[in-house]
């Protein structure tokens, strides 16, 4: 399968089967494919896609990310929040969850997110926001901030490297 970057897809089964991590989102709901990812390619390995997961959830996460913006005031912070980035996806509005992300290889991805016919792609403004902020979420993750990322990507990595 060919995987577009900038697009969204469902995982397999078999991926969250293989890498049993608590954080990870569950992979279904209700029988029906949830969440959606979207995806954007590893500056550091090849065969690795990073997929952050999307919620319609906004009222919960809303409220994360104005807790997480009063502990900043609190600390004398000016407001950053790089964790959640909010946005349209085909009229809908949704939280796009980096402290959720996770890398994957393509054959863990079961098919791509089509809604009536066509590929859902994102703006190229907010497409930008979220790359930048995910990228600038790993690189602080990868100097030690390990709490900023749920699941243990680290271990998830080691996983699927050692698969190839």
């Amino acid at each position: 399968m060919q995987i577009n970057i900038g697009c969204f897809y469902f995982i397999k089964d078999s991926f969250f089967d293989i890498i049993d991590d608590t954080e990870l989102m569950q992979n279904k709901e209700n029988g029906n494919k949830r969440p959606c990812y979207y995806c954007f390619k590893s500056k550091k390995y090849d065969d690795i896609i990073w997929f952050i997961p999307v919620s319609t959830k906004i009222e919960k996460y809303q409220k994360i990310y104005n807790n997480k913006i009063q502990k900043q005031i609190k600390l004398g912070k000016k407001p950053s929040i790089d964790t959640i980035v909010f946005g349209n996806i085909a009229n809908t509005y949704s939280a796009f969850l980096i402290q959720n992300m996770f890398p994957v290889t393509k054959e863990y991805v079961e098919s791509q997110y089509i809604k009536n016919k066509v590929a859902i792609r994102l703006s190229n403004k907010l497409q930008t926001e979220i790359i930048y902020k995910a990228n600038k979420v790993l690189s602080l993750y990868n100097h030690g901030m390990k709490n900023i990322i749920f699941p243990n990507i680290d271990r998830i990595l080691a996983q699927l490297l050692y698969r190839r």
